[in-house]
């Protein structure tokens, strides 16, 4: 087995045993990773520190479910994720239910690729100019690589309101992306 494997069940157990030194080494281990998790949900850094933290609270006391099927990291990232969205939904996050649009919805193409000469950096600064419930189904579908059935569950709304908002929202993210294609 991987000796960085062993070390981390080794501190799994620790913290299991509720051993504050195991909790901090674990913490140091993802909390970096963690709040840029947060951040692409939560645009306020102090809040996403926020969020961060209180994750970090559930993911100890609820280890003792770890049950190693994922990783501690993609377990911990999941935490992460949900209190994210939990934080969004505590602050009113309205998201547009389909049956309160007229319009037609047009289906999502899933094979959506953004030009090489625009990197992550200019796609996370342009996400954060979204509204709300864009970006958080985004960050979802293209970063975390849920599905809108998954989506759906998460933040209690249909598949089809899943994939209207994912499609309104590439939509808009591709136009504040046009200016990267022309700047040099």
């Amino acid at each position: 087995m991987d000796p960085i494997k062993i070390k981390h069940l080794a501190i799994i157990r620790q913290c299991k045993n509720h051993n504050a030194k195991a909790q901090m080494q674990l913490y140091d281990l993802y909390c970096d990773a963690m709040f840029v998790v947060a951040k692409r949900y939560v645009r306020d850094r102090q809040d996403a520190e926020d969020v961060m933290q209180d994750a970090f609270i559930k993911v100890f006391k609820s280890l003792d479910s770890y049950q190693e099927e994922v990783s501690i990291g993609a377990w911990i990232k999941r935490i992460v994720i949900n209190q994210s969205i939990d934080y969004l939904k505590k602050r009113k996050l309205e998201i547009v239910r389909l049956d309160e649009h007229q319009n037609s919805i047009p289906l999502v193409d899933d094979n959506w690729n953004v030009a090489p000469e625009i990197s992550k950096e200019n796609i996370m600064e342009s996400m954060l100019k979204l509204k709300e419930k864009y970006k958080v189904i985004l960050s979802l579908y293209l970063f975390e690589g849920y599905d809108h059935k998954e989506i759906s569950k998460i933040l209690s709304i249909t598949e089809l309101t899943s994939r209207s908002q994912l499609h309104r929202g590439k939509k808009q993210l591709k136009q504040l992306l046009k200016p990267y294609l022309y700047a040099k």
